[in-house]
């Protein structure tokens, strides 16, 4: 009487499969991540080197002054270099989708500004 041998083969290559479809099916997208606090308080009138930025449904305003977003970073750009502890508070209006506050935040963020934050009030939806 012959015992039939029981072999790992096919079990291996399930395993190989899965392996292989899990790798594909994976997304390997570099997540930039960015450090964005909450500014508690008020914003004072007399405050050096606070910028407040507004992101409404039609533009931007810095300082109550409408722009783009190239505007907006000109603007940043000629910050005063003796003050590199600017900052940046973003205030998102009601009704603003939050990727656009996310994308000023990305464009502040990409001038070197390392103090951002947003306002808690107002409010942008997902």
């Amino acid at each position: 009487m012959r015992r039939s041998v029981i072999t790992l083969t096919p079990l291996i290559d399930v395993v190989f499969i899965l392996l292989v479809f899990f790798m594909l099916a994976s997304s390997f997208v570099d997540w930039r991540v960015l450090q964005v606090g909450m500014a508690h308080g008020g914003v004072g009138q007399g405050s050096t080197g606070v910028f407040l930025v507004e992101v409404r449904e039609g533009d931007i305003r810095l300082s109550g002054v409408a722009m783009n977003t190239d505007g907006l970073a000109q603007r940043l750009r000629m910050r005063p270099a003796k003050s590199p502890d600017t900052r940046v508070l973003v205030k998102p209006a009601a009704g603003v989708d939050l990727q656009r506050a996310i994308d000023i935040v990305d464009v502040i963020a990409g001038l070197g500004v390392k103090d951002v934050s947003f306002v808690e009030t107002g409010g942008a939806r997902p």
